[in-house]
């Protein structure tokens, strides 16, 4: 089902269109544009309130800005909705974050006008910092670089190191601070209460505004006059507030609080901006979830709600007949809760990422001990390090694709000092519809090379709670290791989870099941479609052994050395890279030990992998049910690959 557009955005294939429009005409394209992202997110789902709040942002930055020669970066992307559908792809965003469809993020190879990729937060500073100083390298010096970054996304250390680096050039960059006081959850932080108290400020936002007319009346006047002003304020600014400006501390020219809302006043302010050299920062106020009332007064909920129904606002949640298994990250909240009461010495740290990680829970029942500190994963690293030295149990909760951006802190201030942290990795593995830049698939391989660290992965929920009850008990606790935990996005297969925590002895696996044509040795959850396989190749009279590995690191050579004893013919699977990951790790050892098996590995290939429903990747990748079987007919050449029946 197509969604139609509004007549004036019917008529808009470019930005080109859009500055054909009269400037009285830019409130109905607003108005047509936030009605149009909401019949197709209601309809198709995907990230919702960000892109609402900067439809005006969007609208006013292309018809003011010469884009794509003016270099607009959006920070992280979840907003950037309304530039897509501005910018050519209006006609196939109903495609958007489904398979072979448009990505949910800006994306250099999808459009001209996507000036860089974003996935992971507060990258817009250096990023449109770098294509300013190349602009003036190539002598463009009327190319306008503007980069559009959230206050949740302005807390991360690169933020503040881009704009320490901006404020010592001249280069010719405008940052855009969206300020809608929410990344996916509130946001938290001394930066949050330093713009409540700018924003808040009566008496420095009446003389601002006055301010702003005074430039305004004296542009005609030249050069001297905008410097003048510019003094005069940063002074005031400095007066009013008691403090001084942070981002004019930093040699940023500092402009607003304005309404990022109101079309027609930011048209005009950025216009003006444009004649201001040098690195500047426009501060907007948006509400998040603007134009549609369940998602301005929830904002948490409609980040990304998925299929709802736009008029009664109810979010259409699949109902089933049966009990169904709950999502890893619902089992890891209320596991944590249930070994808190138990232990009071754990705690748990977020970077942001409360609700999705579900440690929200313990924020609420256990507030003292659970911490969200912001879009900042070296800092999660880090302070979890400094915990641990004093000999809190700490459960570091970061998505896989985020712990990347931490991995110094890993090595240096966990594994060297021989710190106990527990890191339990979300979303690890292929996450879907977002796409490449937040699979998980590389902490297998940068984890386990690191020493005094252990790496596994459950298969189940059981598996996952026993997992974490063994990281916090003394005997692990009493080392020098730390312990990594990855476990996939979204729901499991055990509907009665909640089971007696039982320990699991470290570098220890299980056999699931004996056979003779073939060995499978599969790491995490992933060993749940090699189950289905065993199954169906048995009805094939293909006998195949199965192991459920639980650790990459350490291994269980006693069970490895069984396995190469026995088996001539090997297959491994998980659900990350293939290069450097568990596969790799089972081929040293049959190398050091001497062994001559055939080994296949299944896992993701040395490609980027885009963005679909999962079950539609892992078929791509050749992990599940049916691409296990293929693989496991070719190895041992028994009969055609196109000949074997997969069962339901």
């Amino acid at each position: 089902m197509l969604i139609k557009p509004g007549k004036l955005l019917a008529k808009i294939d470019s930005p080109e269109d859009l500055r054909k429009l009269d400037s009285s005409q830019l409130p109905q394209v607003c108005n047509e544009l936030r009605q149009f992202i909401i019949d197709n997110v209601s309809v198709y789902g995907g990230h919702f309130g960000a892109s609402l709040g900067v439809v005006e942002l969007s609208v006013a930055l292309h018809y003011v800005f010469n884009t794509p020669d003016d270099q607009l970066v959006w920070d992280v992307g979840h907003q950037a909705y309304g530039h897509k559908i501005l910018t050519g792809r209006r006609d196939s965003f109903h495609s958007n974050r489904t398979y072979g469809g448009l990505s949910g993020f800006p994306r250099r190879s999808e459009s001209i006008y996507d000036a860089f990729g974003v996935g992971h937060s507060s990258t817009s500073i250096s990023s449109a910092l770098g294509m300013a100083v190349a602009s003036a390298l190539e002598k463009n010096f009327e190319r306008q670089h503007i980069a559009i970054i959230g206050d949740g996304a302005m807390t991360a250390g690169m933020a503040f190191e881009g704009m320490n680096h901006a404020g010592a050039t001249d280069s010719n960059l405008l940052i855009i601070l969206n300020d809608n006081c929410m990344a996916i959850d509130p946001n938290v932080g001394a930066l949050k209460e330093y713009l409540t108290d700018i924003t808040t400020s009566q008496t420095y936002n009446k003389f601002r505004d006055e301010v702003w007319n005074l430039l305004g009346k004296m542009s005609n006047f030249g050069k001297s006059a905008q410097e003048i002003v510019s003094k005069v304020e940063t002074v005031m600014k400095t007066a009013i507030l008691r403090q001084s400006n942070l981002f004019e501390s930093l040699g940023l020219r500092y402009f607003g609080p304005i309404d990022g809302n109101d079309i027609s006043h930011l048209t005009e302010v950025l216009k003006d901006l444009k004649s201001i050299p040098g690195p500047k920062l426009l501060h907007c106020l948006t509400v998040k979830g603007k134009g549609y009332g369940p998602a301005e007064k929830d904002q948490t909920k409609w980040h990304s709600p998925g299929v709802f129904d736009k008029i009664t606002g109810e979010i259409k949640i699949k109902v089933y007949d049966q009990p169904q298994a709950p999502k890893y990250q619902d089992v890891f909240g209320n596991t944590i809760v249930e070994l808190a009461k138990q232990n009071p010495k754990i705690v748990g740290v977020t970077p942001a990422m409360p609700s999705g990680s579900s440690l929200n829970i313990m924020m609420d029942l256990i507030p003292e001990r659970a911490f969200d500190v912001g879009i900042a994963e070296q800092h999660a690293v880090t302070f979890s390090a400094g915990m641990a030295t004093r000999g809190e149990v700490v459960y570091c909760n970061i998505y896989s694709t985020f712990m990347q951006r931490a991995y110094d802190q890993v090595i240096h201030d966990v594994c060297i000092q021989e710190l106990p942290v527990i890191f339990c990795l979300d979303r690890a593995g292929l996450v879907g519809a977002d796409g490449p830049t937040h699979h998980g698939l590389y902490d297998i391989a940068f984890m386990r090379c690191i020493p005094n660290m252990v790496v596994a992965s459950p298969m189940n929920e059981q598996e996952l709670r026993n997992l974490m009850y063994t990281a916090q008990l003394e005997s692990f606790q009493s080392g020098k290791q730390a312990f990594t935990i990855r476990y996939p996005r979204g729901a499991g297969v055990m509907p009665n989870w909640n089971t007696p925590f039982e320990e699991i002895v470290i570098g220890k696996g299980r056999k699931l099941k004996d056979g003779e044509d073939i060995a499978i040795l599969s790491f995490g959850p992933l060993g749940n479609y090699a189950l289905k396989a065993c199954e169906q190749l048995e009805l094939q009279s293909v006998s195949a052994s199965l192991y459920d590995m639980r650790f990459a690191k350490p291994l269980d050579e006693a069970l490895l050395h069984e396995v190469f004893n026995n088996h001539s013919k090997v297959l491994t699977i998980e659900d990350g890279c293939l290069q450097g990951g568990f596969g790799s790790a089972v081929i040293e050892f049959m190398a050091d030990n001497g062994y001559s098996s055939i080994v296949k590995r299944l896992g993701v290939p040395d490609s980027i992998i885009e963005h679909g429903e999962p079950n539609e990747l892992y078929r791509e990748c050749g992990v599940d049910t049916v691409g296990i079987i293929k693989t496991v007919e070719e190895l041992l050449d028994t009969r055609s690959a196109a000949k074997i029946v997969v069962l339901n």
